[in-house]
């Protein structure tokens, strides 16, 4: 492992998925603006999620959408004169002539 390239400032944070409300702690190094009080009484910096592996759908196996911006729906306004699909009028063909036995 080369030397001197990983940081060395790990530091116990919360992470919250703010989706389902849930929150685990373990040690990072990402920049935290909030902090919050532990179960054990402590304060530490807080890292807000949109989703986390206790929302994500791969490991949920539960299809679940989290719309936290109205993306969803914006992709829908942009798309949707895709997804109706143009009514053309039916054309009716004139029908065949036949010639009629007997002629």
């Amino acid at each position: 492992m080369k030397k001197e390239i990983h940081p060395e400032d790990y530091r116990t944070v919360i992470f919250k998925d703010m989706s389902i409300d849930y929150a685990f702690m373990t040690k990072s190094t990402a920049a935290a603006k909030e902090t919050i009080k532990w179960e054990d009484g402590n304060e530490y910096p807080l890292i807000k999620l949109e989703i986390s592996h206790k929302s994500h759908p791969f490991y949920t196996g539960k299809m679940k959408l989290v719309d936290t911006a109205g993306r969803i729906d914006k992709f829908k306004n942009r798309y949707q004169k895709f997804s109706k699909k143009t009514e053309t009028p039916e054309v009716e063909a004139p029908e065949a002539e036949t010639p009629e036995a007997g002629e």
